[in-house]
């Protein structure tokens, strides 16, 4: 059988979790037990095993929902992953960002209905840690955990798996090189504003405001990556 091309991660701990998953029969849906008896089963440490389920989790493996736990995804195969960074290597920066005004808004919409209060603090969290970040890279990394939580808290699995593939496939777009002026954002930077609007409209449980304040936040950051590009 021939390599599908994706590398997997070969850390003791991720492939140790991996053949748990596969030999305890946990099919697409099944819930994994809690992160204590996780531990204790795989003789690892908590650090270790939340490592080893974020790598899964990019993956596609599995999907996480806080306060409900991990679940097995159906979006595991070689295959599906090579035919989505296909894709996005096809798709123009432009089309993936009307890709994104599309699904995002509406996820926030269904977050601001479903969002449970353990949901709102990491969001807040992810938001003070962009606040703070020293890099831009740190930044991204942050940016990219508030939206994936704003998917989460949609309690809705197939909007979930949906976000996951348009993030695959934004990955693979090729954006071309954004010159950045500064090392890090600067405390003024637009997207510390938006996101704020965001978590509060979902906070207040205001659905309309969240797609609108979602739908605006993607509007300027397509202004800006095009001016910048």
């Amino acid at each position: 059988m021939q390599n599908s091309g994706r590398t997997l991660n070969t850390s003791p701990s991720v492939e140790r979790l991996r053949n748990f998953i596969a030999e305890g029969g946990y099919e697409a849906g099944s819930k994994l037990p809690a992160e204590r008896e996780l531990t204790e089963s795989l003789s690892m440490t908590r650090t270790e095993l939340r490592k080893a389920l974020d790598t899964l989790e990019r993956e596609g493996a599995v999907w996480r929902h806080v306060g409900k736990g991990t679940f097995v995804s159906d979006g595991s195969s070689a295959e599906t992953e090579d035919a989505l960074i296909n894709l996005g290597r096809k798709l123009t920066p432009f089309r993936m960002m009307r890709a994104r005004l599309v699904i995002e808004p509406a996820i926030a919409r269904e977050a601001a209905v479903n969002a449970s209060g353990d949901d709102l603090t990491l969001m807040q969290r992810a938001m003070k840690r962009a606040r703070s970040a020293t890099t831009w890279a740190e930044y991204e990394e942050q940016d990219d955990l508030l939206h994936h939580l704003i998917a989460q808290s949609s309690d809705n699995l197939l909007l979930v798996s949906m976000f996951q593939q348009l993030n695959q496939v934004r990955r693979a777009v090729a954006w071309g090189n954004v010159v950045r002026e500064t090392t890090r954002p600067s405390p003024e930077h637009i997207s510390f504003d938006e996101h704020e609007a965001i978590v509060t409209a979902i906070a207040n449980r205001d659905s309309e405001a969240a797609y609108s304040a979602m739908r605006n936040h993607l509007r300027s950051v397509s202004d800006r990556l095009f001016e910048e590009a």
